[in-house]
């Protein structure tokens, strides 16, 4: 078996919740998480220390840690935090890699024979990391990088030769640690496959090691066969692998040079089409890539970028954009460039065979798919029309009817509100996962089966007993919350008829309205004939509004 290359790893714990935690100037003891998709991603020690765990969904996250600090998913956030962090190891080791924010590895081999041992130069780096940028970091030594990125975890140096034995009696659960947390076809593949190998009784990545390769191929797949050879403790990729043309590498002269990072992201996006376009036609994909970028007065900063799996074009555009933010204004710990950026370069370092590749990623790793999908988007517009293919789009509003604009697949997707306005009054998170197009009525009545209503003071007239959806069913109540009463642009029409005027008509029109929340019981199967509204089976919670004298649903919860 091939020897794998040495590795040191610097991790950073938790640098999603680290760089949300810096940006929003909160204190190292507050619990607080970071959600993607509803779903925790990275939370604070003492947010586990409340019970709060990685892919557990907010309102248990929030039952679990009532203070909780709720952040929301931003990788620009990230990368450009940890620009410092990239920065000073890059000021005691070269040939950094960046294998994602809060992660990032450079060969063994120099910095242990510079500081004397692999054990000093781990040390210098911790050292230089806590002084120049404050933040805690662990550093591991193995051979190959998934063993490396286990041994940070553990802030342990394994020994030459020693990565198998070390892996073996470790759960199959760490296989998680190969894909990108915010992957989320990776994150599937990876959950599936660990069940599958738990279920066949195989528990510790030795176990999992010790199968052949060729049956791993053949019953799990190319996915399985990566995770298979990281098991063993050899490079989840061969060793030996192609070369990239000299001629892959693009380069664009900006005329005017750009000191800003929109500009410099128009640049970048226009050379990541180039460079992808050369590789499709050459049956590659990139899973190293280089970044350069230099001024008019000599200035440069090159960052290599590390990827799981094949780089796409807007994943190459979104790698140039944080690499020039943390540079461009002062945040990558290097000296502020005096000059605007004049040349920037995309150098593929690693390539691999697409033809290898799973289908998806070689459609992907080329943007062939996004491609064919607008073909197919805009032929489809042309036996229907413009509005026949609709694109959401999320904007600001207090209502559900206001934050989701449908725009004609091609126009500008510009929200109807602006987003970022504080919205006081707003749908708090998690929003309801199922929005009606048109409000469903429905019928709220109390303990006695009379209709619930609305107080001049913005009370109900009693609590809810029984909820009736769209004629169907009625289901009782076991748990409620509100009313929250909303009253939105009440002073148009003041004004409208101080002035002597009609009211104009405006994106937002006067309205008041009261919102309840209700948990509704699991009604049992319907008898025959039985009417009942497509709620499915199961409890289920609703967003009811009481709005011009009756009741609607806006939306559920799933």
């Amino acid at each position: 078996m091939a020897v794998s290359a040495r590795r040191l790893v610097v991790w950073c714990p938790d640098w999603p919740v680290v760089a949300a935690a810096r940006a929003a100037d909160l204190g190292p003891l507050v619990p607080a998480a970071v959600f993607a998709a509803n779903r925790v991603v990275a939370c604070s020690q003492t947010a586990r220390d409340g019970g709060v765990r990685r892919g557990m969904r907010r309102r248990e996250a929030q039952s679990r840690c009532p203070d909780l600090v709720v952040c929301e998913h931003d990788p620009d956030r990230d990368a450009r935090s940890f620009e410092p962090v990239v920065a000073a190891v890059e000021g005691v080791v070269p040939g950094v890699e960046i294998v994602r924010p809060g992660l990032v590895a450079v060969p063994a081999r120099g910095p242990a024979r510079y500081f004397g041992s692999e054990e000093g130069a781990a040390e210098r780096l911790i050292d230089t990391i806590d002084a120049q940028v404050g933040v805690e970091c662990q550093v591991g030594i193995a051979d190959g990088l998934f063993a490396a990125v286990l041994a940070a975890r553990r802030g342990q140096v394994v020994a030459p030769g020693a990565s198998p034995e070390f892996l073996a009696p470790l759960p199959v659960e760490e296989l998680d640690q190969l894909a990108d947390p915010l992957s989320g076809r990776q994150a599937a593949e990876r959950e599936d496959l660990v069940d599958l190998l738990r279920r066949l009784g195989v528990r510790t990545l030795g176990e999992f090691a010790a199968l052949s390769p060729s049956d791993v191929a053949t019953r799990f797949g190319r996915f399985a066969l990566v995770m298979h050879r990281a098991a063993g403790g050899r490079e989840e990729r061969p060793v030996l692998r192609r070369q990239p043309p000299p001629d892959l590498v693009v380069s664009e002269q900006l005329d005017p040079p750009v000191d800003r990072v929109d500009r410099a992201a128009f640049a970048a996006k226009v050379l990541a089409d180039r460079l992808h376009a050369r590789l499709g036609d050459l049956g590659l994909a990139c899973t190293r890539l280089g970044i350069s970028a230099s001024t008019e007065n000599g200035e440069e900063l090159h960052r290599v970028w590390r990827c799981a799996e094949p780089l796409t074009p807007s994943a190459t555009a979104d790698r140039v954009r944080w690499q020039l933010d943390g540079w461009l204004n002062g945040r990558s710990g290097a000296q502020r460039p005096t000059a605007g950026v004049s040349v920037l370069s995309l150098r593929p370092e690693e390539v691999v065979g697409a033809g290898g590749l799973q289908l998806d990623l070689l459609s992907s790793a080329t943007g062939e798919a996004d491609a064919r999908a607008g073909r197919a988007f805009a032929r489809v517009q042309g036996m229907l029309g413009p509005e026949g293919v609709l694109t959401g789009v999320l904007g600001g509003g207090r209502d559900l009817r206001d934050r989701v604009r449908l725009v004609p697949w091609g126009d500008e997707r510009r929200p109807a509100l602006e987003p970022d306005r504080p919205w006081p009054g707003r749908i708090p998170s998690p929003s309801p996962s199922v929005v009606p197009d048109s409000s469903w009525p429905a019928e709220v009545l109390d303990a006695d089966g009379r209709v619930v209503g609305i107080t001049d003071r913005g009370r109900l007239t009693a609590a809810p007993h029984r909820v009736e959806v769209a004629g169907g069913r009625s289901r009782a109540v076991s748990r409620w919350a509100g009313p929250w009463p909303v009253s939105e642009r009440w002073w148009v029409e003041l004004l409208a008829e101080g002035a002597g005027t009609t009211a104009p008509v405006t994106q937002v029109p006067p309205r008041a309205s009261v919102r309840v929340q209700v948990v509704l019981e699991d009604p049992g199967p319907a008898g025959p004939g039985a009417p009942d509204a497509d709620l499915g089976p199961g409890e289920v919670a609703l967003l009811l509004v009481h709005e011009q004298g009756r009741w609607w649903v806006q939306g559920a919860y799933r």
